[in-house]
This record gives structure tokens, sequence and C-alpha cells, in this order.
């Protein structure tokens, strides 16, 4: 499913992103590795985009990679 272009100033996303996510997601920056709350996470769901709420992972895909974050084989 294509999803329509997001048009939003950076003030905006700014005001709708906490810091941490403005700063991976309009950045380009990233988590330490190891530290993310997702982790060591086992729970079961869909992972969402925190910008434009897209489905992202599921976490049935979700294996250790030994990178530091988690990796899915399946997008």
């Amino acid at each position: 499913m294509k999803r329509n272009k997001i048009e939003k100033s950076d003030e905006q996303w700014k005001n709708d992103l906490s810091p941490e996510q403005y700063y991976i997601l309009r950045q380009k920056g990233t988590e330490p590795a190891w530290s993310g709350i997702y982790n060591n996470f086992k729970g079961e769901g869909i992972f969402y985009c925190s910008a434009c709420e897209s489905p992202l992972f599921d976490s049935k895909t979700k294996f250790e990679s030994g990178s530091g974050w988690p990796s899915f084989y399946e997008t």
C-alpha cells in the first residue's frame, strides 16, 4: 500500500515527536546499540512507524542478529 507523503514543517515534527524520535526519524540518528526499549522485547505484535504509523515489522520475524538492535527478516 502506497501512503501519501506527510507534509509537515520542522517545527511541527518537533512538536509531534519526542526528542529521541525526532533525532532518529528526522535527523538520521540512531539509538546506541543494546539500549532501546525493544532490544529485549519478547512480546508479540506489529511494530509501527512513530512518524507515519505505517506497519513496519511483525514480532514473528524478529531474530537475534548480535548487532545490538532489533532485527527482522521480513518487512
